[in-house]
């Protein structure tokens, strides 16, 4: 009688490496992110994300902590505001706001960014943390340094009048998606708006110094 031979592929059961620490982490972040985007911080859950993310909640727990320190993490911008400053500083002067919305929109529609912006807009009307991330990265890391690098007068007040433009773009374009804006392409949208921008970017402002 001739013995069975296992087969040493299937005696272990699934094959292949299971996930590590980094990649479990990095899970974590995305289904965070997509949670935050689509519910808003208030009512996404831990347990809701660990499940997108098909991990126990205590996984969450252990890495992240609390929702809070979470949300923090997934709202981590991946890309550079320095060089986008750089690049929308260069150039003709007459087009610097052309160029602002035009790079607000490509950072809106690269990557993860999609997700991060939409989480925090989302969750900034009931959450100061995400209020404050939504001023600290329009104001002072987009906007700011632009009116600081021009030296205009009222860089401060110029860059919250650019920055409530281009977060009324962003949540007729991108959150309740109103046609036909929603559809024009980014080019024509930042042609359209851009000379608005200019406006508050170096017209006379007409207020007390």
């Amino acid at each position: 009688m001739s013995g069975s031979t296992k087969d040493p592929r299937r005696a272990g059961g699934r094959s292949g490496r299971r996930p590590g620490v980094s990649g479990t982490r990095e899970a974590i972040l995305a289904a965070a992110r997509d949670a935050f985007a689509a519910d808003g911080y208030d009512r996404a859950t831990l347990t809701g994300i660990a499940a997108r993310a098909s991990v126990d909640p205590a996984l969450v727990r252990h890495f992240y902590g609390d929702k809070e320190s979470l949300f923090e993490r997934a709202m981590e911008m991946p890309w550079d505001a320095e060089e986008i400053v750089a690049a929308t500083v260069a150039g003709d002067p007459e087009r610097i706001g052309e160029r602002i919305v035009l790079g607000f929109l490509e950072i809106w529609e690269s990557g993860t960014s999609r997700e991060v912006f939409l989480a925090m807009i989302r969750s900034a009307v009931t959450h100061e943390t995400a209020a404050e991330m939504v001023r600290e990265l329009i104001t002072r890391r987009l906007v700011g340094p632009v009116t600081r690098a021009l030296r205009v007068p009222h860089p401060e007040l110029r860059a919250i009048l650019i920055g409530a433009q281009l977060l009324g773009l962003a949540m007729v374009r991108y959150v309740t998606r109103v046609e036909p804006l929603a559809g024009l392409d980014r080019g024509t949208v930042a042609r359209v708006t851009g000379p608005h921008v200019q406006r508050y970017l170096v017209d006379d402002l007409d207020v007390d110094p």
